[in-house]
């Protein structure tokens, strides 16, 4: 089967899009457990899962199948683990589930990994929607994908080991049947599509076959967690890998340093970073801009993003007639565009992101000009030729559709176009359609988006009020053809976003009422967020989906937190914890203490520290953090974003393993830090010598150690004692409480620290 790949790895080395492949596939987390169920919310940064045993685990893309990918070749051997049958893996559009399904399949291809697969199929619902054929076989389906598989004898099948790959479960219009449903188990008995997928999962049909299948969140429900072996969540890009992409796609280093400034400025942008396709979006509008004028103001909101992409997507096409001019552009193409608009948003609420030509034919656009389509707005609209050399359409991220879906809608308002506009009215207002105010209309907008039970509609939202700035629909305003300003509409519709959030809705629809008044540059949001969180949480357990909402929203907020004290906050499982840890990046003073973290919740915190120039004090004692988590937050401390001035690690376990990785954070010309406490942690005299090798660093800035309960003896203060006498330390404050110096060693620190502030210890 591998040859039936070559095209494809053509493929994937040619893209532009797929130059993220080796960067993308090892972000794929692995959440291991009995699943009580996989039902979640629509779009959410990071998706809610209710699970018995709850862990993130990062791995490697090749290895979903692998039951134990930590173990070495000897220990699986051993153990004589089999593979995980059924894979499920989740994502939001444009995170990179196809490009892994991509990566998986060229590794295999080219010798890397899983050599033990002998074929691997790979059926995307986009294509087994179009089979008309009420009946089909296992075997038969397979040979209108793979047609050189005519001569292989079916019974081949359950003598191999076969992976199925099923891409896209949210793109299905195929109607899976799980109860009662008919049994097939034969590759070569024919029963329709639907029930061939069902079986296959269920593993009634092949039951020797590897089965991955990935979805979009909403679309998880469809199959039954008791199927399902294994889930897992691809999670984007993190901090430190938003600004790699930026490096590596734009070659000029000043104007990539300064596209990475604003996207980090701008919160609500640099946390819509993690989707790999909007770092691609962002750079391909900034780098545009930047070209043309220095010193142009650059899109603060999502909305002004897509607006600019549009007009750069658009301005391609006349470009050989030197046509620049933003107006005339859209002038130009504006029935195009409008078309395309009510293509989207027509699917859009039926909850369709592949169209056929039937779907073309209800918009008005003639099937024999839909490439004319896709060659006007090459980047946002696309054609493709699939099974059967069918064509279906799409746009090439589920956010082109709602923004598009968005310009549509308010391009009917304002043309009074009442059939769309009822839609969304209700009583008196939907009587009156075509006269309502803006205000009006958005609101009964806000509301069929708080009752979608999928949240389908809510990056829509998001859009639609962001086009109702006057900025906006001055940029866009030669394709609306008429405008609407009305500044105490404006003050309305903000008045009925913030009432919306004192509805009873749950923090998902909260969060993106606050993203609504974001895109109307309304940032100050924190603190209502932290007082509805604080009222809906009191005596409660976190979701999952509420830490993500939070911890977002925290994160976007242009207001840094003075405090941010974890143990406010009850979770429901381990997972909440890391979930909301990333909130410490937006605060100056973190209290972690007594948290239940363990070393595995380190690599967050180092992350943070890499990444915040804000945070100030942390406080992570009592904690069974080990050397191991210690020295992953020492990398984060060695960082020159790192401003961190006060760090506590009471009892966390440590030992002298950690402490060469600690001074070495005391002999960084980036260390700020002033106060460290290492109190109660098994040390001994061994980790205070090591430690001392900071002390004499000319770059330490320490003014208070704390070493009390650390198992030190004379030894320890002798070293201790010979670091700082010659040295013109910034040490003020050293505890030795609880430790056993005896007369010589108290003798010797004595001496040394004459002219110290402060110098405690107990010789008990």
């Amino acid at each position: 089967m591998k040859n039936k790949y070559e095209s494809l790895f053509e493929g994937i080395k040619l893209q532009e899009n797929q130059t993220l492949l080796n960067r993308i596939y090892t972000q794929l987390y692995i959440i291991e457990g009995e699943s009580e169920g996989v039902n979640e919310e629509h779009e959410v940064l990071q998706m809610e899962k209710s699970y018995k045993t709850l862990q993130d685990t990062p791995i490697n893309c090749n290895d979903i199948f692998d039951p134990s990918p930590e173990l070495g070749y000897e220990e699986k051997r051993r153990e004589k683990k089999d593979k995980i049958k059924t894979v499920l893996t989740k994502g939001i559009a444009g995170i990179g589930k196809t490009v892994s399904v991509q990566k998986f399949i060229l590794d295999w291809a080219e010798g890397k990994a899983n050599q033990d697969v002998d074929f691997m199929f790979v059926l995307p619902f986009r294509e087994l929607n179009l089979i008309k054929d009420h009946q089909y076989s296992l075997h038969r389906l397979l040979l209108d994908f793979h047609p050189e598989l005519q001569d292989l004898d079916p019974k081949i099948y359950d003598e191999y080991t076969v992976v199925l790959i099923f891409d896209g479960l949210d793109e299905s219009r195929i109607t899976l049947m799980f109860s009662d449903s008919e049994k097939v188990s034969d590759v070569t008995e024919s029963s329709s599509v639907g029930v061939l997928m069902s079986n296959l999962m269920k593993g009634d049909l092949l039951p020797s076959a590897l089965i991955w299948i990935t979805t979009r969140p909403a679309a998880a429900n469809q199959i039954p967690s008791k199927y399902i072996n294994r889930v897992t969540e691809i999670q984007g890009f993190n901090v430190p890998q938003k600004e790699e992409y930026f490096r590596k796609r734009i070659s000029d280093e000043d104007q990539a340093s300064r596209i990475i400034s604003h996207i980090t400025k701008a919160r609500s942008l640099h946390i819509m970073c993690h989707i790999p396709v909007f770092c691609w979006i962002s750079s391909t509008v900034l780098q545009n801009i930047l070209k043309q004028d220095l010193s142009a103001e650059i899109p603060q909101t999502l909305t002004e993003m897509y607006i600019h992409f549009l007009l750069i997507q658009t301005s391609m096409r006349n470009q050989k007639n030197e046509e620049r001019d933003p107006e005339k552009l859209l002038q130009s193409n504006r029935e195009v565009i409008v078309k395309l608009a009510e293509l989207a948003f027509n699917q859009l609420m039926k909850g369709n992101v592949m169209f056929y030509e039937e779907d073309l034919i209800e918009s008005g656009i003639d099937v024999t000009d839909a490439s004319v389509y896709s060659g006007i707005c090459t980047e946002i609209f696309r054609e493709e030729s699939v099974i059967y050399h069918r064509k279906v359409y799409s746009f090439v991220h589920l956010s082109f559709q709602e923004f598009f879906a968005a310009l549509y809608v308010f391009f009917c308002y304002l043309h009074k176009n009442n059939e769309v506009l009822k839609i969304f009215l209700t009583g008196k207002s939907r009587t009156q359609s075509g006269n309502v105010p803006l205000d009006v209309f958005l609101k009964g907008a806000m509301n069929k988006a708080l009752t979608s039970k999928n949240g389908h509609l809510d990056l829509f939202l998001r859009f639609l009020h962001g086009i109702s700035l006057e900025s906006n629909q001055r940029l866009l305003q030669d394709l609306l053809i008429h405008t609407e300003n009305n500044p105490e509409s404006i003050k309305k519709i903000i008045q009925n976003l913030k009432r919306g959030q004192k509805n009873n809705i749950s923090p998902e629809r909260w969060m993106n009422l606050s993203y609504c008044l974001i895109e109307m540059k309304k940032n100050s949001v924190v603190e209502k967020m932290q007082s509805f969180f604080k009222s809906e949480t009191k005596n409660k357990n976190l979701s999952l989906a509420q830490c993500s909402t939070l911890v977002n929203m925290i994160l976007m907020s242009e207001e840094v937190m003075d405090e941010f004290d974890l143990k406010n906050y009850a979770f429901k499982s381990k997972e909440g914890r890391k979930r909301l840890l990333p909130a410490v990046r937006n605060c100056r003073k973190a209290l972690l203490a007594q948290c239940n973290l363990t070393d595995q919740y380190c690599e967050v915190v180092a992350s943070v520290l890499q990444s915040s120039n804000s945070l100030r004090e942390l406080d992570l004692s009592n904690n069974d953090l080990l050397d191991s988590g210690v020295n992953l937050v020492s990398t984060g401390l060695k960082s020159p974003n790192c401003q961190l001035n006060i760090l506590r690690l009471v009892f966390c376990n440590l030992t002298d393993q950690c402490c060469e990785n600690v001074a070495s954070v005391l002999q960084s010309s980036n260390s700020s830090l002033r106060e460290l406490d290492l109190s109660s942690n098994d040390l001994q005299d061994s980790g205070v010598k090591l430690l001392c090798a900071g002390l004499k660093s000319p770059n330490c800035v320490l003014n208070i150690l704390r070493l009390s309960g650390c198992m030190v003896t004379e030894e320890g203060c002798a070293a201790l004692a010979s670091a700082l006498s010659p040295n013109p330390s910034h040490l003020r404050e050293l505890d030795l409480s609880y430790n056993h110096p005896g007369e010589s060693g108290q003798k010797l620190l004595s001496e040394a620290l004459s002219r110290l502030d402060k110098l405690k210890y107990v010789d008990p």
